[in-house]
């Protein structure tokens, strides 16, 4: 099965990829010929997700998925959450999100966080699915690790001593939110074949 992921961020097509089964062929955004930035003007990561996702389905004609993750930090009433990639401002530095972040939770006692990610699914027949995938952890108070992306470098998970930046992909891809939701996305392709 040909299916794309309407990303061009190399870091989370690795991550993916990782997680498919050999039956399915993962193409990005760039392998289909989609060039512009997708629309992500929801107000939802359900809704983000979605958007893309028609977007690539409406213009494109080709199953895909797409997600949309967002740091929610307990401290911060659940923000940056679904504006984590452009917390800082439009120019959506990493970095700066960072910055901000643990700019914000100075002195704070309660630095509980989580990862939520949901990944909506158009297939060939038009149909919808949507899957969500949550994992627990706090706000380091620097950062630690320079692997992964985003937030990575100051997430540690819960149970864990390191945050997903100290980590490789292969233990990250067996505790992060967009693997949980990816592993039920890959259950139910692996569902359809049968």
């Amino acid at each position: 099965m040909r299916l794309c992921f309407a990303t061009n961020n190399e870091h989370k097509l690795t991550e993916v990829r990782a997680l498919l089964p050999a039956s399915i062929e993962l193409v990005s955004l760039r392998d289909i010929g989609c060039h512009e930035e997708l629309p992500e003007t929801r107000d939802t990561l359900a809704g983000n997700a979605r958007q893309k996702a028609e977007y690539v389905w409406e213009h494109y004609h080709t199953a895909c998925f797409a997600d949309d993750t967002g740091l929610e930090v307990t401290a911060l009433a659940g923000a940056p959450g679904v504006y984590s990639a452009r917390y800082a401002g439009p120019q959506r530095a990493a970095a700066d999100n960072i910055d901000k972040v643990l700019h914000e939770l100075r002195g704070a006692a309660d630095r509980s966080a989580q990862f939520r990610t949901v990944v909506a699914l158009v297939l060939p027949t038009g149909e919808w699915h949507e899957f969500h995938g949550v994992v627990e952890g706090t706000i380091t108070e620097e950062l630690r690790g320079a692997e992964g992306f985003g937030y990575d470098p100051v997430f540690q998970p819960a149970g864990q001593v390191e945050t997903f930046a100290q980590m490789p992909l292969s233990q990250k891809n067996t505790l992060s939110h967009r693997a949980r939701a990816v592993e039920q996305l890959v259950a139910f392709l692996q569902k359809m074949e049968k």
